[in-house]
Order: structure tokens, then sequence, then C-alpha cells
């Protein structure tokens, strides 16, 4: 048998991150680079992945752009492909949660989140995906959510979004996967990050969501660390069209 931890190697791999300013984004660069992929980072904070790009080296590079201008795509694929060659992972970690009530949701509120969350990494990796097809193999890791299945207040745009991601993901695969690209989801639980703030602030709310995990805490970040290599990797070559939560057994609760 062959050394069964050659199966998570990346070298030679290029990987595009999306929302590598922070949170799951910036902790998916780092551990894919760790992996010896080379990875380039997307976000609009131009500040922020200088400083991702200084911690990891040479083996990061970073643009900084607007992925929901979809005029732009054509630029912004050359301008990922630039630094190490086309990508052949694509991991979607940028998303937006405007916590309005239902009855407050605005339209701006719910083009902003849809456009975000779905839209974009759709049409950016249908930007990315040809050369992908040329090389016979890609990955497409999305970011799903607890939303996929459970109503939380104030989430309905959000909800909507994560539920369509889903459905994205099924569809990706079935549009690419005979072609050797897998597309599947990761939904994270409650992870501290500046899209959870809110929720870590009130630590009472914190614990109680923690209790509602079969594990009975909430997620660090590391936890993300062993499914999304195994998702970007050979690990994964027989695995397509799923959503991997990591969420502690909150969804089995």
């Amino acid at each position: 048998m062959d050394d069964p931890r050659a199966l998570f190697d990346l070298s030679g791999r290029v990987a595009v991150v999306t929302g590598a300013s922070s949170g799951l984004g910036r902790r998916a660069a780092q551990v894919l680079c760790a992996a010896d992929a080379r990875v380039v980072a997307i976000a609009r904070r131009e500040d922020q992945l200088r400083s991702l790009t200084t911690e990891i080296g040479e083996r990061c590079a970073f643009v900084a752009a607007d992925i929901t201008d979809r005029d732009a795509l054509p630029v912004l694929a050359q301008d990922l492909a630039q630094p190490f060659g086309a990508p052949d992972i694509i991991v979607h970690a940028a998303g937006i949660n405007t916590r309005q009530p239902a009855d407050d949701v605005t339209r701006e509120g719910w083009d902003q989140t849809l456009e975000l969350n779905l839209s974009a990494p759709f049409f950016l990796t249908q930007s990315l995906v040809s050369a992908m097809k040329q090389k016979g193999w890609g990955r497409i890791v999305n970011f799903a959510s607890l939303q996929n299945t459970r109503a939380f207040s104030g989430g309905i745009a959000y909800g909507a979004s994560k539920a369509a991601v889903g459905q994205m993901t099924r569809a990706m695969a079935e549009a690419w996967s005979g072609l050797g690209i897998t597309a599947n989801a990761i939904g994270p639980g409650f992870f501290p990050t500046e899209l959870t703030k809110a929720v870590f602030d009130d630590a009472d709310r914190a614990a109680r969501n923690a209790a509602q995990t079969c594990m009975g805490r909430n997620g660090r970040l590391e936890d993300i660390d062993g499914p999304l290599l195994f998702l970007c990797s050979n690990a994964s070559s027989y695995v397509t069209g799923q959503v991997l939560m990591v969420d502690g057994g909150f969804t089995a609760k």
C-alpha cells in the first residue's frame, strides 16, 4: 500500500481562497499553504491580505478585489493565475450575514447577501473552471451553514443564500464531476470569526449554542483543517455533491 498521507499532499496544486482576510478564509489559506499548495488569497481589505502573505511567505500571494463585480471577472481570472498559474482548487469562504429580522429585511440587504454568498461563488467558479477541465482535476469547496437546514432569528436572507449554496454544490457536481472536478461544501457550526462576532460577544448565547452540540463546545478554527484538506485533496476523489457539516454534532442533536 502507498503511504496514505500522500492522499492529502497538495504539492504542485494552486488554490484560490476568497474571504481570506479573516476568519475561516484566512485559516483555509494558512492550512492549504501548510499542505504545500500555493495559494492566492482574495478579499477587499488589502492590508489584511498583505499581513497574511507576510505571515505565510512566498507560497502565498494576494489579489485585492470585489468578487461580486461580475464585469471584472475576466480580468480577475487572469490576475488570479498570474502568481502561480491557473488554479486547481477554489475555496469560497467569503460571506455576509446582515442579521435583519424578516420584517426588516431591506432590498439592499437581501441582494447584497445573495450576491456575495451565492452568485459570486458561482460566477467566479465559472470563470476558473475551464482550466480545471483541461487538467482533468479540480476541487471546488463552497461554504454552507447550519442554516442550510435550521432557521435562526434574523437569518432569513442568510439562510436562503446558504440553503441555495447546498443545491448549487450538487448542481456543480452534476455539471463538472465527470471531468475530474469535485464540488463539495463545508457547513460550519459556530466558529469565532468576524461574521459571528455578535454571537460570541454574548457569552450566554455562545454557551447555549455550545450546549446544543453533541460535543458540548463551539468550534475552534483548527477544527476546519482536516475537513478542508480532505475536500481539497485526492483523499476525496470519489466524494462530490456533498455538504459536510463541521458543527460538533449541532445538526445531529
